[in-house]
């Protein structure tokens, strides 16, 4: 599956009516007759009472679509055009006169009838939003403003269904501006949009759907659209690396995992907690050894490396330490815990010179470390993967937070194209990147996720996968999905509040237990 903006979607719609001869009014219909399927499948109240917002342009032709069939199913619909009807055109003003000219059920809304507006949606018990749809372009206006206000009043007290795009989302971005529909599930067409994914996209669209209204997704790779993918369960079941039956812990790799300081004993062990428990067969603690002690007690099924420390950090003598083992690891993950040691920058330098060919992940403080020097990941040979947050990513590319969360596909490619790394962007809807600007997105995220120790399981869990075979866009691929989807489900639990990294690993166990 792929995510689309306004104009894929549109080049798609215009090769499906021009090239394959589909007519826009058949693929409207095929539009409306999806939503009105969601529609009967409602099931908190009986015989719905349903009232239908309806834009001009398509979104609003999609509208009188449903509306036309709630009515010939014999569901009381009401539906209130919020444009006047001399602005209609193409395929909308088709289906609107077809409803005009049958006498169904409307209102038409102006000033002298929001009273009227107010009250019919007071009355209604599923509301269908098809007002603006994917062609909104810059702030709300006046009255569509005080409509979708009065819609979000209703919040919690009726169910609103919002067609292809909760009204005042951006298909693109994701940004709302003055205001938009806040959906309990949005129906989508063909594929979900990119805004459902960026910035305040996730916060309106509910629950969502994409459904085949006969626009072929083989356009895709027809027309040489370079569209986002979405991460699916049946996409992870192909990444998760397979077990063979007959595998002992030298078929399933062996992680090393490179931090740990003296005020962060836990988050190495999460990552190689992690590890552990998704596959790999052996893992490896390389920690200062002032830690050693506390971080064996609570681990005893890994392998350590103490190496030498310097005020509760990693020294200068620790790097010639580590050099003669490197070989011995098929993974390698360097950050969790480690702290801005002193003259870490000629540290992280330094360490990275010494490396051959392994998967490295670099996370965390060895992202920090890393920011004045990027152009060392040009150097290195093998298959670098940087998991910053959006407050790291932003020092890497020297903007502010807010400029990364602005545009968080774009930066994501970018980097990844510049330095040849793959690059897992995290945040609510994690944001992947390939050397060669392939993008994925999760559409899995959960707040419960929002604690310390969470970032340093996913390192782990994706050390465990590139060290049991993985590639590394598959790694990244499995290892963010599941490790969200065992925030969602712990949370269920457990409640958002009380997640914690060792509860997000009993929940990776339970999610790769279904999956594979």
């Amino acid at each position: 599956m792929y995510a689309a903006g306004q104009k894929e979607m549109q080049q798609m719609d215009r090769y499906t009516i021009e090239k394959l001869g589909l007519p826009g009014v058949v693929l409207m219909e095929n539009a409306g007759a999806r939503v009105v399927e969601e529609i009967l499948s409602y099931k908190a109240v009986e015989k719905p009472k349903v009232m239908i917002l309806a834009g001009g342009g398509n979104n609003g032709g999609d509208g009188f679509v449903i509306a036309r069939r709630l009515v010939d199913l014999g569901i009381e619909t009401l539906l209130c055009l919020l444009i006047g009807p001399e602005r209609l055109k193409g395929d909308a003003l088709t289906h609107f006169n077809v409803y005009l000219k049958r006498g169904l059920p409307l209102l038409y809304f102006n000033e002298n009838t929001l009273s009227n507006l107010q009250y019919e949606l007071e009355q209604a018990d599923l509301i269908v939003d098809a007002i603006l749809g994917t062609g909104v372009n810059g702030p709300l206006r006046e009255p569509l403003k005080t409509v979708i206000s009065l819609v979000n009043e209703m919040k919690g007290k009726k169910y609103i269904l919002s067609v292809d795009i909760p009204s005042g989302v951006s298909s693109d971005t994701g940004k709302v501006e003055g205001g938009a529909i806040q959906a309990d599930k949005t129906i989508t067409f063909v594929f979900p949009k990119k805004g459902f994914f960026l910035n305040d996209g996730p916060k309106y669209i509910g629950d969502w759907r994409a459904v085949d209204i006969s626009v072929p997704p083989s356009l895709v790779s027809i027309m040489d659209l370079k569209l986002p993918h979405i991460i699916t369960e049946n996409l992870v079941k192909d990444t998760v690396p397979k077990r063979p039956k007959h595998g002992h812990k030298g078929t399933f790799g062996h992680a090393l995992i490179l931090g740990g300081s003296r005020n962060y004993v836990g988050a190495p062990i999460f990552s190689a907690r992690a590890a552990l428990h998704s596959g790999a067969g052996l893992v490896t603690l390389g920690i200062p050894e002032q830690i050693y002690p506390m971080a064996a007690a609570q681990n005893p099924e890994s392998l350590f490396l103490p190496l030498s420390e310097q005020n509760g950090y990693f020294s200068e003598q620790a790097l010639n330490e580590l050099t003669p083992s490197l070989n011995q690891y098929d993974s390698i993950a360097i950050g969790p815990g480690m702290g801005r040691l002193p003259e870490g920058e000629k540290w992280i330098k330094s360490l990275l010179k010494r490396f051959t060919t392994q998967s490295l992940v670099i996370d965390a403080d060895a992202l920090y470390l890393l920011r004045g020097d990027l152009e060392l990941l040009h150097e290195y040979q093998g298959d670098i993967l940087l998991t910053p947050h959006p407050g790291e990513m932003a020092r890497l590319v020297n903007k502010t937070i807010q400029e990364v969360e602005a545009d968080r596909i774009e930066i994501a490619r970018l980097f990844a194209e510049k330095y040849q790394v793959y690059l897992l962007l995290k945040g609510h809807r994690t944001i992947i990147s390939t050397p060669q600007g392939v993008i994925y997105i999760n559409p899995h995220g959960h707040d419960a996720l929002g604690k310390g120790g969470s970032g340093d399981v996913l390192t782990g869990l994706i050390a465990s996968f590139l060290a049991q075979g993985a590639n590394p866009i598959n790694a990244l691929v499995s290892a963010s999905y599941i490790h969200a989807l065992s925030g969602e489900e712990q949370a269920k639990k457990l409640s958002n509040y009380g997640v914690t990294p060792v509860n997000l690993i009993d929940g990776i166990k339970e999610v790769l237990k279904r999956l594979v």
